[in-house]
C-alpha cells in the first residue's frame, strides 16, 4: 500500500507543480518550499481522506444491497444512517475539491515564486536655514531675577 493515498485532483497538482505527488511531498518539507505547494498538499491530504470515507460508505451500502444478501437483513435505519454519513462525506469532498481548485487557479505560476522584496531606503539630507533651527531648551522661559 502506498503511503500517499490517491485523490481525484492529483493530475491537476502534477500539472501545476510539475512533479509526481510523492516528489511534491518531498519538495514541501524543504525550507524553501513554496507556501502554495504546502497549502495545496495539505488540502490534497484532506481530500484524499474524505474520498476514502466516501468510498467506504459506498462500498458498505453496495455490500448491504447486494443481490446475494438476505432481504430480511435490510435495515432502513442503517441505510438512513449511511445516507447521512455519505452526504456529509460528499459535502466535505466537494468543499476540499473547491478549495484546492481555487488555490491552483489563483496561485502565481511556479516560475514566479515569491521572492523577498529588497527595499532601498532613501536618505534625505538637508540643512535648515538659521531661522528654522530648533530653539534652545529654555527658550521663552522667564529668567529668574537676581537680587
Amino acid at each position: 500500500m502506498s503511503p500517499v493515498k490517491a485523490s481525484t485532483m492529483d493530475a491537476d497538482l502534477q500539472k501545476v507543480f510539475g512533479g509526481t505527488v510523492p516528489d511534491l511531498h518531498e519538495a514541501a518539507v524543504g525550507h524553501d518550499a513554496s507556501p502554495a505547494l504546502v497549502r495545496a498538499l495539505e488540502l490534497r491530504s484532506f481530500l484524499a481522506l474524505t474520498e476514502e470515507q466516501v468510498a467506504r460508505v459506498r462500498d458498505r451500502v453496495h455490500a448491504d444491497m447486494g443481490p446475494d444478501r438476505d432481504m430480511g437483513e435490510l435495515s432502513a435505519d442503517k441505510l438512513r444512517s449511511d445516507a447521512q454519513w455519505l452526504e456529509a462525506a460528499l459535502d466535505a469532498r466537494d468543499g476540499y475539491r473547491a478549495a484546492l481548485g481555487e488555490l491552483l487557479r489563483t496561485m502565481p505560476p511556479p516560475d514566479q515564486q515569491a521572492r523577498p522584496v529588497r527595499m532601498t531606503q532613501l536618505k534625505a539630507t538637508a540643512t535648515l536655514p538659521p531661522s528654522a533651527a530648533p530653539a534652545p531648551p529654555r527658550a521663552g522661559a522667564a529668567r529668574a531675577r537676581r537680587t
